[in-house]
């Protein structure tokens, strides 16, 4: 829970900053390069041995320049020296995230991480490198370090070497792709905070010591090694026979095999393409109905690179995926959505009917090529409405269903103030602002309105392929954003939807499940609790919000993940704030659904009522725990 004038301040900043250039990024990395590598040392599973983990930091920070100008994160203030450097914090969090990649463990039916392979370069031959021995206090350290997960040795670091706060290490945490950031620091808090020691000798991989490795294994890998030349040599002079090839693959990594299921799959012409009226006598109504469409449909050296970079992205290509969602290559050929000129560039969107792949190249070459998956098993009419084929300059443009037959840009946070048509150029909109890129402060929410026949639907830009869809009513039974009441429930909890970036969400709900009186007669307060559903099914995040009257956003009184609460097979929920009166006192303030019998609070505030409201008079700060009861009799916790 939390106060009304803390709760109610501008709604939260955007994840992206200014825009960093490769040859700032390459400054910061330059004069901080050894703590980054110390940094990422330390983040580095102890497993690994100390001569690995030492060759491995100096692979992650020498990676870690981006390839071309990018946006970075807007993150907590740097220690002396960096504050206010876009380009040290870019660094650091590349550092940060492939660290952490090189702890995760090999899965059986997955490629591996670059960051989880021995790195290629720098390589010591003959030698063991790794830092000079400390004492017994920085040995203890180091074991101590040993017993943490990787994102607690991120947090740990964090503390030690940039002097972060708690609030600032889970941001950065959190912003790395860390599932339970809270976690990660309250883990790291269980060990001693010796963060000097962080700077001694032992934990340093630019100071080091060198040994020789095993003479005598080194010379039976040799003889191996001669060997298994040689073979490669006639296996490289029977590849090298005349044959068959697909020609140039642009941005894709060699082929790791030639087998002819793997081949059909990259073969432009054996694309599935459906007519474009098929969607009309179809009994389905989702993505595998789509027409292709784009002035390069016919560009089969285009398509074939998109395929090529599905089966196998090279180093180059920027890959992106939804979570939940699988990037290898199609088990069969797909069904081509689009191929055109959007913009400066090409792209290519491809449907498998799990996924959708959009494969984008710059007009002038193949490199900067990206490749991006989102997951749609299961999509609907509704889900199917839109694709996101390219962002650029904070807008965005969509490629639409063929039964779409009016798009409009609307600013949620302003329900009265109408809906902006947008111009559609065979199923392409014009651009429209994106909330995803957005930075600053959340002071509107642009959203997609689609009009489908004579329904209405409200999509919105959560960073990803395809647009999350938005609802309101009870869950169970959702209405479209389309109506008077409908957009007044959205308006204060639009810029809440900003914590649902990239999470996967196919859908949100907004179900305002009761109004509370305030106790100084100053009006009623709306609780509203907004549910957000992945397209993997678990992952859920719901969120219960309580607005006052008068108050330009809502404030997040209660949220939980992978809770069945405010969805449609629990649709109850109870929550509760602390809130201060204009007079000054303050009061807990408690409610859950109209099918809520009595609410009690316990704890540092007692107190019971026989209505699905609870109003209490409390201290600043007070902390209580909310148990409810349905009339059915069943009992209600508090949302946690």
């Amino acid at each position: 829970m939390q106060s009304q004038d803390v709760a109610q301040r501008n709604a939260p900043l955007s994840l992206t900053g200014p825009v960093v250039d490769v040859e700032q990024a390459e400054a910061a990395l330059v004069e901080y390069y050894p703590r980054l590598v110390r940094l990422a040392y330390l983040v580095l599973p102890p497993g690994l041995g100390r001569s690995r983990r030492v060759l491995t930091a100096h692979s992650l920070v020498q990676r870690a320049l981006p390839r071309n100008r990018t946006p970075a994160p807007v993150i907590p203030a740097q220690s002396t020296g960096r504050d206010g450097d876009p380009g040290y914090t870019l660094v650091r969090l590349k550092v940060l995230r492939t660290a952490l990649e090189a702890g995760l463990p090999l899965r059986a039916k997955a490629w591996p991480k670059r960051a989880q392979l021995p790195p290629l370069l720098p390589r010591v031959w003959g030698l063991k490198l790794f830092p000079r021995s400390g004492g017994a206090d920085e040995l203890a350290l180091d074991q101590g370090l040993s017993t943490l997960s990787g994102p607690a040795r991120a947090a740990y670091a964090l503390r030690g070497l940039e002097r972060l706060t708690d609030d600032g290490v889970g941001e950065v945490l959190a912003t790395v792709g860390v599932a339970d950031p809270e976690g990660a620091v309250l883990e790291a808090g269980g060990i001693p905070a010796e963060y000097g020691l962080l700077h001694s000798p032992e934990f340093d991989p630019c100071s080091l010591q060198a040994r020789p490795t095993d003479l005598m294994r080194r010379r039976q890998h040799l003889k191996a090694a001669l060997a298994a030349g040689a073979a490669l040599l006639m296996c490289g002079a029977l590849l090298g026979l005349p044959g068959e090839g697909w020609g140039p693959e642009g941005a894709a990594a060699p082929p790791y095999a030639r087998n002819p299921a793997a081949q059909a799959a990259l073969d432009p012409a054996k694309l599935t393409r459906v007519p474009p009226t098929a969607w009309r006598s179809s009994a389905r109504t989702d993505f595998s109905v789509w027409p292709a469409r784009g002035d390069l449909t016919g560009d089969r050296a285009l398509l074939r690179r998109a395929l090529a970079v599905w089966a196998r992205p090279g180093e180059t290509v920027q890959v992106s995926v939804t979570p939940g969602t699988l990037s290898g290559g199609p088990a069969g050929p797909p069904q081509l959505l689009y191929a055109g000129t959007l913009d400066a560039a090409r792209v290519v969107i491809l449907y498998d009917g799990l996924r959708i792949a959009r494969y984008a190249e710059p007009v002038d070459g193949t490199q900067g090529a990206a490749l991006d998956f989102a997951r749609v098993d299961g999509a609907g009419r509704a889900e199917a409405s839109a694709v996101v084929l390219g962002r650029s300059d904070g807008n965005v443009r969509y490629l639409l269903a063929p039964w779409v037959k009016k798009a409009a840009e609307r600013d949620l946070m302003k329900p009265g103030s109408g809906a902006m048509d947008l111009t559609l150029t065979d199923g392409v909109t014009a651009p429209l602002a994106s909330p995803a890129l957005r930075s600053g402060p959340c002071t509107s929410w642009n959203v997609l309105q689609v009009t489908d026949g004579g329904r209405t639907r409200m999509l919105t830009d959560l960073g990803e392929l395809v647009p999350a869809r938005l609802t309101t009513g009870r869950p169970g039974s959702p209405g479209e954003v389309s109506g008077a009441s409908a957009l007044r429930t959205w308006q204060p909890f639009a810029c809440s939807l900003g914590t649902m970036r990239s999470a996967g969400v196919r859908g949100v709900n907004a179900w305002a499940f009761n109004e509370q009186p305030l106790p100084d007669a100053s009006g009623s307060a709306a609780w509203v609790c907004t549910r957000a559903e992945t397209w993997r099914g678990g992952g859920a995040r719901v969120l219960a919000q309580f607005h006052t009257p008068g108050g330009a956003y809502g404030a997040a009184a209660a949220q939980a993940e992978n809770v069945p609460a405010c969805g449609p097979r629990d649709p109850h929920v109870l929550a509760g704030v602390l809130w201060k009166s204009k007079a000054g006192d303050w009061y807990l303030l408690a409610a859950g659904g109209r099918d809520t019998a009595s609410v009690r609070a316990t704890g540092g505030v007692n107190g019971q009522a026989r209505s699905s409201l609870l109003t209490v008079p409390a201290e600043q700060g007070a902390q209580a725990q909310l148990k409810g009861t349905l009339k059915d009799g069943r009992s209600l916790r508090g949302l946690r």
